[in-house]
């Protein structure tokens, strides 16, 4: 008998709190948050959109290298020996032309490796977060400070370049050669 009331009991109480629960919730303002109007205030660090600073970048390379999901593309030109392209923010010297830097955001994983190891901090997470778009050729940022005109005029103008190297290289070792079979004719013939 002590059982059956113990159980009626227990069934009350537990309606009880059940039911505060409920009048407490009732009362309290809501906290759903009207999305296209409002928007949650992000913490501190807080990862969102990639954004690359195009004139800061030197070309090193080490954002395509350490990024685990290969969504950064990078192409980089030398510039000539007499060509001054300044310095970046952080006092690197620019020796290369950047032209090309995109980032497919839709391949990112958000992990912030490739902020991490870049030495001129151009590369950075944005508070950004809202990156839906129809087409997916619109998911590729492109950050480039150079049209593609002037990106081919610059790959031809090192592709000239290197070829000029390349033949002033073989004409050196062709007169090293030459110089080299003289020096053996005249051993020869003393």
């Amino acid at each position: 008998m002590v059982s059956y009331f113990g159980n009626i009991y227990r069934a009350l109480s537990t309606i009880a709190i059940g039911m505060g629960q409920t009048w407490k919730a009732m009362f309290r303002p809501a906290v759903t948050l009207q999305y296209p109007r409002e928007r949650w205030e992000l913490p501190v660090n807080a990862r969102g959109i990639l954004f690359m600073n195009a004139d800061d970048c030197i070309g090193c390379n080490k954002c395509v290298r350490i990024c685990p999901v290969d969504c950064i593309y990078l192409d980089a030109v030398k510039a000539a020996p007499d060509e001054d392209l300044g310095k970046a923010s952080m006092g690197n010297p620019i020796r290369q032309h950047v032209i090309r830097f995109d980032i497919d955001m839709f391949k990112c994983c958000y992990c912030s490796d490739c902020t991490t190891v870049c030495p001129t901090e151009c590369l950075y997470m944005t508070d950004e977060y809202e990156n839906g778009v129809y087409s997916r050729d619109n998911g590729i940022y492109h950050f480039s400070k150079y049209s593609p005109e002037e990106a081919v005029a610059l790959r031809l103008r090192e592709k000239e370049e290197d070829e000029r190297k390349a033949r002033e290289k073989e004409a050196k070792l062709a007169a090293k050669q030459k110089a080299a079979e003289g020096k053996g004719k005249s051993a020869v013939g003393a």
